[in-house]
């Protein structure tokens, strides 16, 4: 059977090609509490998604095999855009007689519907600004439906049917699925969007920036007539492309109709007060635990949606002081020998620099060591090469990992880590190459001092650094 656009008459049997992906893995869970049986399929599962699967009781099989479509035996198979027409089990599919689409496609028919779908997007801050507009809603009751690229930890999960008529998505633009290779936002029936930025990213499917720009054009020409979009006034990049908008725009930002100003930091316990005002009034001042200038203007995105979508500024009040926060952004494993070790997803060099002074605020003058693994399409390029170099610069000592796999990559287009670590240098940074995990975490721990900061910035597993440093702090403070 062929790729599909409507749902089969059965379905109680979903399996999904790479189910361990953060929005795959989102999607299964929003399936299992609709109650259809989940399966799926990927390769080198690691926690927390691996943690989440397995407590939501389904099967993870190991590899891209056919064999795995026989042993699932499923009324649908979603297809995952990790997944290669060359690996086995999607040649399998391709020739078989199972119907199968794309997780976007699914999501749509599923879920979104007859939803207010609020879609956030843009090259930074989509999983934050998600998470925390989720959680506005649900703090005004109005129970909505998400899909986050990440773990909220309010909810401990990343997505949920909901019980409302609000669903609340992360837009990713990145491709749909190899049969697809138009963006996942296109297909997410925006009625409230969320732009916060555009910059070049995902260098392994886009060309440059007018590359990129053209898939977020594209989200634009998605929008009803009486929808909503909520832009970053203050970038123009932005701005060019809201203007191809054919709803109402509402800007955010520095001196934009929707503004946000801090109104203190507490560095000991790590909060933030700030007021959201709207045409330079303020309609409300919360508390947060999220700590930043790039986080303030998340947080006044995420209340300008909220109130576009039914909550109150009454209700805001509510919801930002109880927000927990997201695992793997800016999110404290532990402070073994009062050393606070920090996971942060953190790798386009934009969203580093922004990082790092969002851990500069929040952590005063503490000394703060940053470790980080180029581990991203993009990252392993050498796109970036001199942006990285003064991405750095509000640490205090700098860990570069030797860059992850660029066999791929042609040598005249990889990262060169040597070259960046002289260019840190230059600037007056303390910064070290090292080539594993092992002797990151050995060399680490052994400097360390109490009281230090330790943020360790990647996209990916960085092969156990987190415990493996974790581990030898404790002995070495014992």
């Amino acid at each position: 059977m062929p790729h599909v656009h409507e749902l089969p008459d059965t379905l109680n049997r979903i399996h999904i090609m790479g189910i361990a992906g953060t929005a795959m893995g989102a999607l299964a869970g929003m399936l299992v509490d609709a109650g259809y049986t989940v399966t799926g399929s990927d390769k080198a599962v690691y926690p927390p998604m691996s943690d989440y699967l397995d407590q939501l009781g389904i099967e993870v099989m190991e590899g891209f095999v056919a064999a795995n479509l026989d042993r699932a035996k499923p009324d649908l198979v979603v297809v995952g855009n990790v997944i290669r027409a060359v690996y086995e089990e999607a040649q399998a599919l391709v020739a078989g007689d199972l119907p199968y689409c794309s997780f976007p496609e699914l999501l749509g028919m599923l879920f979104l519907r007859d939803a207010h779908s609020v879609v956030i997007a843009g090259t930074h801050g989509k999983t934050t600004t998600t998470s925390i507009t989720a959680w506005l809603l649900e703090a005004a009751g109005k129970q909505p439906g998400f899909l986050i690229g990440g773990v909220a930890k309010n909810f401990d999960r990343t997505a949920r049917a909901g019980g409302g008529d609000v669903f609340v998505i992360e837009g990713d633009e990145y491709d749909t699925a190899f049969f697809d290779k138009g963006p996942k936002f296109l297909h997410y029936r925006a009625r409230t969007c969320i732009l916060t930025s555009i910059e070049f990213d995902h260098a392994d499917i886009y060309r440059d920036l007018d590359h990129v720009k053209e898939s977020f054009s594209a989200l634009m020409g998605t929008l009803p007539a009486d929808g909503v979009l909520i832009a970053r006034g203050d970038d123009p990049t932005v701005m060019e492309v809201a203007a191809q908008a054919p709803c109402a725009v509402q800007t955010y930002g520095p001196g934009q109709q929707w503004d946000g100003r801090v109104e203190g930091i507490d560095t000991t316990t790590g909060t933030m007060r700030f007021s959201v005002l709207r045409d330079g009034r303020p309609i409300g001042t919360y508390d947060t635990s999220l700590v930043g200038t790039h986080n303030l203007y998340n947080q006044v995105a995420a209340a300008a949606a909220a109130l576009t979508a039914g909550a109150t500024a009454e209700q805001l009040a509510s919801g930002f002081p109880t927000f927990q926060g997201i695992k793997r952004r800016q999110e404290v494993l532990g402070e073994p020998g009062g050393v606070t070790v920090i996971d942060d997803f953190a790798h386009h060099p934009t969203a580093v620099k922004l990082t790092i002074e969002a851990l500069r605020q929040r952590y005063g003058d503490r000394r703060l060591w940053v470790i980080w693994e180029p581990r991203s399409a993009t990252s392993r390029r050498n796109t970036f090469q001199d942006d990285y170099a003064q991405a750095f610069d509000g640490a205090n000592l700098v860990v570069v990992a030797q860059p992850y796999d660029q066999s791929g990559i042609p040598e005249d287009e990889r990262l060169d880590a040597q070259r960046l670590l002289m260019d840190m240098q230059v600037r007056g940074l303390d910064a070290i190459c090292l080539p594993d995990s092992l002797t990151i975490a050995r060399t680490v721990a052994a400097r360390c001092n109490p009281y230090d900061v330790v943020a360790v910035f990647s996209n990916g597993g960085f092969d156990g650094l987190h415990g493996k440093l974790m581990t030898r702090l404790e002995q070495r403070f014992a």
